[in-house]
């Protein structure tokens, strides 16, 4: 048995709308062998995982997996149980009941599906139920307890602060897409495009750099906060210990020893009092900076008041880190004890934080007259820190609803003079009930980044939810952080869909993000070349700030691979649904490929549209999966189908008397000609007056008028390697990526339309195709060419060198076409060399593609000895970009 692949798909996938973890898992000599057949291991494995026992499956009851077990199941449906049980001993928060297991449509591969709440610990789930099995089946011991702890420090290690985390909470309720760029930092993009913002912790996009250093200097802060007549203790900038002490003498009252600029209470020393003591609270804080803040020490009590966008949300007091005296135990004892309640951990992972008896620490117990050692009476409370940070391990209580509105006011004041939009202010009262004045308290810090735990976990009093002030604050109501997703999939036309679209947005005035199969653009920018049909791809152009409208093609490799980068489209497209890429990826045949490929329709929203091919009934049967608005499409005016959604008061495009047509029930609007239209060739290209009916539709959709669409279809003339004819010489040259039969059929029908003297092919199939599908598109060719160069794509997928152009061979022959029309060259370069070199005036040589770039390069590199009647290409006489090319 072996683990091939485990991965983490965060988007809409085959198996469900939710994350999960895909285990790809290979069980070898066991794939005949059920569970009962192998002697002991029922027994060892639930002796192991006694919870299994409690596990329904099919069977609907507890109890139901273990019957399974007993008369005989087999290994990666094991595997499925054995990694939600696991799943479940690390934790109710990383628990999930969602299993599948699927065949691969390899030998004893499987597929192994389970819901996961954190991809991290997830993917550790996945290594472990193997080693688990490994270990059961082998015979030997394993360490279940040390397989759960381990995943529950991944889990810790992979969690967002609880500050992070609430506004990650926020957004999912508001519905605001969230993406986690990096799973080990707390940095979040909320929303898609132009409209996203970005928090890490607490600061937003909007935060202000200049105040993020401003309130991080605490003597600056307190200077203009002073100018300004807002209340503030008394202080000077040391650089030295002997202005500390200088500082100190002339304040002649208690003061506070902090690092200017220092955080989360580090170096911070309170109420000092003698020379000794600051000279000891002087070399603490110079730890954390060189320039020491001498501050007079306001008595009262502490409290955090949290501001955002101007407006105080919350508030709490802050009582400093102690523990409580029992006669028995030590402080130290003391503080294991506290250490063990599970709301404390390290660092911000926690509600709380655990309590530390560090330097600090020591200094405020000596202050006491106490050390590590000292057992207090019974009822005393030991303070551990001066300080009351919830990092140092300070408790709260919320105080929201008694703050003074005098307080209020101050303390709102104070964070628009600094200019910080998330604020946390410190300050020290008395009494937070009463006014926030001269001599009755002061504003100790105002803080970038506030921690929100606080507010979020107090130990008394109300809970309040500051993440979703700060999701409302970046996102008023009515927003919800989207722009419009146009999502398009089916077998033929995806990419000329894709372009035709993105291009009509970009003529409205859209800045536009597109995906396709050559590359990733924003306007029409490459950011990346390559097949960018995924879901990173999509996630890509997502997160770019200045996108406004993202067309997105979608491939089946990537909805099988990783899902959808995206988690609701506004508009969903099923071009048509034709035979290719049978036989891989557990498909069978063409339910299974429209199956696959409904994902793309069932994630639209309820309030965008569905685009069906009317003309195609395998798309048109897809109807019930959509939640959305369905508008047919069709390249003819009397498709049943059509006539009947119409007569229903439904919506469709269609070709009616050489026109595109809109429709909505009985109301028709003509849109444009279809000879106006350059991708159809004036009507010629038949699959291309159905891209330009399916990019009308989602258009006009979208919102576009007619007028900005019928413009946009007029002035599309850049479609690279789809139909792509350009004039060579005497001969013309067509480049295509027809890799499917339906592909090649729809190419050829359109070039004999050409009327071209010859039709010469150079073509190649993917080698990772059924062989029936090669010998398909071998037929398809054979009964359009004249003469046929097979070659073969450098990336033969498997095959042997030969295999696939020798069943390319076979369709040819199949189709008629005679042996000495047919030559085989491997390499496609030389390939379309050899077919220029054949050609003569009048030809159409057709090119269909692996390599764009080399080939297009060939074409215009080519030369032939100058020869009556043979083609001469020089590399400036080619227009590779347009539709076609005069003269």
């Amino acid at each position: 048995m072996q683990l091939l692949s485990a991965r983490f798909i965060v988007g809409p996938n085959l198996y469900s709308y939710r994350p999960v973890i895909k285990a790809i898992l290979d069980i070898g000599i066991y794939e005949n062998i059920a569970s009962n057949a192998i002697t002991g291991f029922v027994g060892r494995l639930l002796a192991l995982l006694p919870g299994l026992c409690q596990h329904s499956c099919s069977r609907g009851y507890p109890g139901g997996f273990a019957e399974r077990l007993r008369e005989g199941t087999y290994l990666a449906h094991i595997f499925e149980h054995v990694a939600l049980e696991i799943q479940s001993l690390a934790g109710e928060e990383y628990a999930s009941g969602f299993g599948k297991t699927r065949g691969s449509g390899r030998q004893g591969v499987y597929n192994i599906v389970f819901g996961c709440k954190s991809g991290q610990v997830g993917l550790a789930v996945a290594e472990g139920a193997y080693r688990l099995l490994t270990a059961v089946l082998a015979g030997q011991a394993f360490d279940v307890e040390a397989l759960v702890a381990s995943l529950r420090k991944v889990g810790e290690e992979a969690k967002l602060g609880p500050s992070t985390q609430a506004i990650y909470d926020a957004a999912r309720r508001r519905g605001i897409p969230v993406l986690r760029p990096e799973a080990e930092t707390n940095l979040l993009i909320l929303g898609y495009g132009c409209r996203q913002e970005r928090v890490w912790a607490t600061v937003s996009s909007k935060t202000s750099s200049v105040a993020v250093d401003l309130a991080g200097d605490k003597f600056l802060t307190n200077t203009l906060l002073r100018q300004h007549a807002v209340p503030v203790p008394r202080g000077c900038l040391a650089l030295s210990l002997e202005e500390a002490l200088a500082a100190f003498a002339a304040m002649g009252t208690p003061v506070v020893i902090k690092p200017v600029g220092g955080n989360h209470g580090k170096g911070v020393t309170l109420q000092i009092v003698t020379s000794a003591a600051l000279k000891r609270a002087y070399r603490l804080a110079a730890e954390y900076d060189e320039r020491i803040l001498v501050e007079e020490y306001i008595t009262g009590r502490q409290y955090r008041l949290c501001v955002i966008n101007g407006k105080l949300v919350a508030g709490a007091e802050r009582i400093p880190a102690h523990v409580v005296g029992d006669g028995q135990h030590t402080i130290a004892e003391l503080i294991d004890v506290v250490n063990l309640d599970p709301a404390r951990g390290f660092g911000h992972s926690r509600p709380l934080t655990r309590l530390e008896l560090d330097a600090a620490a020591i200094l405020t117990l000596a202050r006491q007259h106490l050390t590590a050692a000292s057992v207090p009476d019974a009822g005393r409370v030991v303070y551990i820190r001066d300080n009351a940070n919830l990092s140092t391990g300070a408790t709260a209580a919320d105080v929201t609803d008694c703050i003074h509105p005098e307080t209020v006011r101050q303390v709102e004041r104070a964070v628009r003079l600094i200019g910080l939009d998330i604020a946390g202010v410190d300050l020290v009262v008395p009494d937070i009930s009463e006014p926030l004045s001269g001599g009755n308290g002061a504003i100790i810090e105002i803080n970038a980044a506030p921690g929100l735990r606080m507010h979020l976990y107090p130990s008394q009093g109300m809970a309040r939810d500051v993440g979703a002030a700060i999701v409302d604050y970046l996102f008023p109501a009515g927003t919800d952080g989207r722009i419009p997703i146009i999502a398009i999939t089916g077998t033929n036309g995806k990419t000329t869909v894709t372009r035709l679209i993105a291009h009509t947005f970009r003529q409205a005035g859209y800045k536009t993000g597109m995906t396709s199969s050559d590359g990733i653009y924003v306007d029409e920018n490459c950011i990346l070349r390559g097949d960018t049909s995924g879901p990173a791809s999509a996630a890509m152009v997502l997160a770019d700030p200045a996108v406004q409208v993202a067309v997105l093609e979608v491939a089946r490799g990537g909805i099988i691979r990783g899902g959808l980068g995206y988690d609701y489209a506004d508009i969903g497209i099923i071009t048509n649904i034709t035979e290719d890429h049978i036989g891989q990826d557990g498909i069978e045949d063409l339910e299974d490929l429209a199956y696959i490929k409904s994902l793309v329709i069932e994630t639209v929203r309820p309030e965008g549209a569905v685009l069906l091919n009317a003309d195609d009934c395998r798309v048109a049967a897809l109807k019930s999966r959509a939640k959305a608005e369905i508008i047919y499409f069709s390249t003819q005016s009397d498709n049943i189908i059509v006539r009947r959604h119409l007569g229903e008061g439904g919506k469709a495009c269609f070709v009616k008397n050489g026109k595109i047509y809109l429709a909505d029930g009985n109301r028709e609007q003509a849109v444009i000609a279809v000879v106006d239209v350059p991708l159809t060739l004036g009507g010629l290209a038949h699959h291309n007056i159905q891209n330009a009916v399916i990019a009308v539709a989602a258009c006009r959709a979208q919102g576009l008028s007619l007028a900005e669409i019928s413009s946009s279809l007029r002035s599309f003339r850049e479609n690279p390697g789809r139909l792509m004819l350009m004039d060579v010489g005497d001969c013309k040259v067509c480049v295509d990526y027809a890799h499917n039969p339906a592909g090649c059929q729809a190419l050829v029908n359109t070039l004999c339309r050409l009327n071209a003297r010859r039709l010469i092919g150079v073509i190649a199939a993917p080698g990772d195709r059924r062989d029936d599908v090669i010998i398909s598109l071998g037929r398809m060719a054979g009964k359009g060419f004249d003469t046929v160069f097979v070659k073969e794509d450098k990336d033969l997928r498997g095959r042997q060198p030969g295999e696939t152009a020798a069943l390319v061979r076979r369709g040819l022959l199949e189709a008629g076409l005679a042996p000495e029309r047919i030559t085989i060259i491997a390499d496609e370069v030389a390939a379309v060399t050899a077919a220029l070199a054949e050609g003569e005036a009048g030809d159409l040589i057709a090119v269909f593609y692996e390599d764009y770039d080399s080939v297009i390069q060939t074409v215009a590199k080519f030369r032939e000895t100058p020869t009556a009647g043979r083609p001469t290409a020089k590399c400036e006489e080619l227009v590779v970009a347009g539709i076609s090319v005069e003269g």
